[in-house]
């Protein structure tokens, strides 16, 4: 499956909560509708963003992870 994201946050090198809180301030920041792919290197936002994600109902379309960097694909949904 390949997603096209409109936006990319590098949190790579960023340890919890970082990651999140950038994702936080990027999603109130854009429209519904649109992807944000999120770089990460801290195993954390493995329980982290699926769970932000399902908190403030956006969707986390992909996740994938190879050699200790994780990316996600999460669409804005909703009015947050």
């Amino acid at each position: 499956m390949t997603v096209e994201a409109d936006h990319v946050l590098d949190a790579t090198g960023l340890f919890c909560p970082e990651p999140v809180m950038l994702l936080h301030n990027i999603v109130r920041d854009i429209s519904v509708g649109e992807v944000v792919q999120v770089l990460a290197t801290d195993p954390s936002t493995q329980r982290d963003i699926p769970r932000f994600c399902g908190f403030l109902g956006h969707e986390l379309l992909l996740q994938d992870e190879s050699e200790g960097r994780y990316r996600y694909w999460i669409c804005k949904r909703g009015g947050q």
